[in-house]
């Protein structure tokens, strides 16, 4: 599926500038591709500074794309993870089936690239954001888009605020128990699909969900409730399939970072492309945080992850940090706080010291994040084990809450490297 290879190269003859946080002064004014002739350094930069390694980011695209062929799934990875168009293209040039997003910006700035393919995970109510969609549609036929409906009020508002001769394809979305947005029950999806069925602006694409709003680990009640819950979304694809709602295929999607194994375990059975047993249905993955993993939550529960894969995903991202002050022997406090990394689903874990020693406490622990610092607890330690002015390298938890705390992100031939070179530099947008 297309994206734009122009606007994405375009990237590179963006003018850098005091607002791209981390890069050195001497950048300011030179274009991308001009800064990155230079061959930079990391330590080059300025901290602190959050990093993507190339090799990781580019193995794990593969791992994805051949685990999602293996299962007989559709892959449209979740953009929001990164709002980085040129990660996009990668993903798309591995094979994905289409991009996701969570907001009609996210979907206007993918359509600034030229994506194709796209599907909105969430409601669509906003009257501008319709209007939007259906001028976008009208404008180009080959525009693919689909978005979500959980209630009868969801469609009557879609109804009311679209016009032109453009039909939008929806998904009817289940929800469950305590969960997020969708549908609470099969009979409530029911009437959602025949809804859709009268409106004269709406046709019903499929069904769909998110499943990780139901559970948090792997635990076998977390295991047991993901399931019953792609069961249900089969149920009632299964039941309207039979009951002849959908005007041609079917899309049949869900899929977080946490529980693919599960989706494809309940759902992959429903993928039958060529409509053999009735309508052609397309089973779509919509996995996100793959393509950076972390060292964190998702190293804890993908089934992805060492040790449960032969071939596991790697984190991709670091964030690197200066001691700034060690203002007591136990205590140091690195330039990097809540502005600059993730900590929703867990601090930052120290990995090492960057240059050529390396080592570092194996007790060391970050117990807290301000707004500009880090805490470094080092059990037993003297200001002599990390002193001022030191680079840490800190292993990250959920790469959507780090993305977004960048303009601008330097990519990295080896993060393992003793002086790692810049290779890129992604812009996101957010």
């Amino acid at each position: 599926m297309a994206i734009d290879e122009k606007a994405v190269a375009a990237l590179a003859d963006r003018t850098l500038g005091p607002e791209h946080k981390g890069l050195p002064p001497a950048a300011w004014g030179r274009t991308v591709r001009e800064f990155l002739d230079a061959a930079p350094y990391l330590d080059e930069f300025e901290t602190p500074v959050l990093t993507v390694d190339r090799a990781a980011v580019a193995a794990n695209v593969a791992v994805m794309a051949d685990w999602a062929a293996t299962a007989g799934v559709r892959l449209a990875p979740h953009g929001k993870t990164t709002m980085a168009p040129q990660l996009w293209a990668q993903q798309l040039a591995a094979g994905s089936w289409g991009i996701t997003f969570a907001t009609v910006w996210q979907v206007q700035v993918a359509r600034s690239f030229g994506v194709g393919r796209i599907v909105l995970a969430n409601a669509l109510v906003d009257p501008v954001g319709l209007r939007w969609v259906a001028e976008e549609l009208a404008r180009d036929p080959e525009f693919e888009f689909l978005c979500w409906v959980d209630s009868v009020e969801t469609v009557a508002l879609m109804d009311e605020h679209l016009s032109g001769d453009v039909r939008v394809r929806v998904v009817v979305e289940l929800g469950g128990p305590h969960g997020r947005t969708g549908a609470r029950t099969v009979e409530q999806g029911h009437a959602i699909a025949e809804a859709v069925g009268r409106s004269e602006r709406l046709a019903l694409a499929g069904v769909g969900g998110y499943e990780g709003a139901l559970a948090h680990d792997r635990t076998p009640d977390g295991i047991a409730a993901v399931r019953h819950y792609l069961d249900e979304i089969a149920r009632l694809h299964r039941e309207l399939a039979a009951a002849g709602r959908y005007p041609d295929r079917a899309i049949v999607t869900a899929g977080g970072s946490a529980y693919p194994d599960l989706v494809v375990e309940c759902l992959s059975r429903l993928a039958d492309e060529q409509g053999a047993q009735g309508v052609a249905t397309t089973v779509v993955l919509r996995s996100g945080a793959y393509i950076i993993h972390d060292d964190g939550f998702y190293a804890g529960i993908s089934p992805l992850a060492a040790p449960r894969s032969e071939r596991p995903l790697r984190s991709a991202m670091h964030g690197w940090a200066r001691t700034v002050s060690r203002p007591e022997a136990e205590l140091a406090l690195l330039d990097a706080g809540k502005r600059d990394l993730p900590f929703d689903e867990g601090l930052p874990v120290p990995q090492f010291v960057a240059g050529p020693e390396g080592s570092l406490n194996p007790d060391a622990h970050v117990s807290a994040l301000n707004d500009q610092h880090t805490f470094l607890r080092l059990p037993g330690g003297a200001p002599t084990d990390l002193p001022v002015g030191s680079v840490v390298r800190l292993g990250l938890s959920h790469p959507c809450t780090a993305f977004d705390k960048w303009r601008l992100i330097p990519v990295i031939d080896d993060a393992d490297a003793e002086r790692p070179r810049i290779v890129d530099l992604v812009h996101t947008f957010f």
